[in-house]
């Protein structure tokens, strides 16, 4: 299906808007955005190449005398980097709203409005930079044009409104984690190695890469019980491998844990079970 037009109002407002100056056109109307919340207050956590599904909800009040028919114009909720007017990345919705009227004057229509973003890790996301703090802004847009040429003449206009200012939302990597300790089986008493690997989602190259100098907990759950309790804190090295000794007393899973930063989001490898006789 074809992406929504608010993208082509986006790009035609700002690009075109840059090479020569548009025909006046009537301010954009007085909209109001207000208890925008992007993914549930959670950080949006991308791959390499998943589509990742972002829930949106808001309430937009409106001028009584404005119909918004996502046709030729369009209301929502975007994310960006930047600033207003200098965007370094945004990802708008492909989609319109659900928006249910909550109230009514003679002036004004309050809606609740539910919308989602898509984030494309091939589309909407480009390098190390795109990982962060991300700002919602509310936009209103509208474009009209008739392009039938058989009388030799076109004609295209548009209008875009965006206001900031209502919220953030984060941006992280998805990270991986492994772990493997060996002798397997380990007798008591002996040394157990523990190894594994930190990597974290690269936009730019489509792959998975190491992680190095990150904080990881080697963590221990004996057989028959239910909670992991914490042996010993690792830093990860080149590549973002990971490698540390420990005593083998009973049976039971080691995994590594990492915490996350601002960037990268939080991962615990799966337990690897060693019998220890």
């Amino acid at each position: 299906m074809r992406k929504l037009a608010i993208g082509a109002v986006v790009s035609g407002a700002l690009a075109l808007g840059g090479l020569a100056a548009p025909a006046a056109q009537a301010a954009a109307p007085a909209l109001t955005f207000t208890k925008v919340t992007v993914n549930k207050g959670k950080p949006i956590v991308v791959g390499t190449t998943a589509k990742v599904k972002v829930p949106v909800t808001y309430t937009l009040t409106r001028p009584a005398d404005l119909t918004i028919d996502y046709k030729s114009n369009f209301a929502g909720v975007m994310l960006y980097r930047g600033s207003l007017k200098e965007q370094e990345n945004s990802i708008e919705p492909a989609a319109a709203p659900v928006c249910t009227t909550t109230a009514t004057t003679a002036a004004t229509v309050t809606q609740s409005c539910k919308e989602t973003l898509v984030v494309d890790p091939w589309e909407s996301l480009y390098d190390s930079a795109d990982a962060g703090t991300w700002k919602a802004g509310g936009f209103y847009g509208h474009l009209d044009q008739e392009l039938d040429e058989s009388d030799d003449h076109i004609s295209v206009e548009y209008g875009f409104a965006l206001w900031g200012g209502l919220g953030t939302a984060k941006v992280q990597r998805a990270a991986k984690l492994t772990v493997n300790a060996s002798p397997e089986p380990a007798r008591a008493g002996k040394t157990l190695t523990v190894k594994g690997k930190l990597t974290r989602a690269n936009w730019g190259s489509g792959t998975y890469t190491g992680y190095a100098g990150q904080k990881a907990t080697l963590q221990f759950k004996a057989k028959g019980t239910s909670t992991y309790r914490t042996v010993k804190t690792v830093t990860t090295g080149t590549g973002g491998a990971l490698s540390t000794t420990t005593k083998a007393t009973k049976s039971g899973a080691y995994r590594f844990v990492f915490a996350g930063t601002s960037t990268t989001a939080a991962k615990s490898a799966v337990g690897d079970f060693v019998v220890v006789k």
